[in-house]
């Protein structure tokens, strides 16, 4: 897992709200922009750099991609937080 993409990824509110949406259900790309007041481009850049980071992924459904939250990179993730807090407070 590469933590600065990570870092880069979840430091924006509109990616963060878009790992909010998946908790709750695999979208495609259109169900996702129906949440934002920015163009389908705008969202199209945002999902891959959620791809990037490896926080999402995405699988080809007929003529539609659905998105999806990638659990273990996200487990690792707060792993990886949850050791870094737990130093400090040593």
């Amino acid at each position: 897992m590469a933590l600065d993409e990570v870092f880069k990824a979840i430091s924006d509110k509109t990616r963060r709200k878009i790992i909010d949406l998946l908790k709750k259900r695999e979208m495609t790309a259109g169900e996702i922009a129906e949440h934002f007041n920015v163009s389908k481009p705008t969202i199209s850049q945002h999902l891959k750099i959620l791809k990037n980071a490896d926080l999402i992924q995405s699988e080809k459904q007929g003529k539609y991609i659905s998105y999806f939250i990638n659990t273990s990179i996200l487990e690792d993730f707060l792993s990886h937080l949850k050791n870094i807090f737990e130093k400090k407070e040593k």
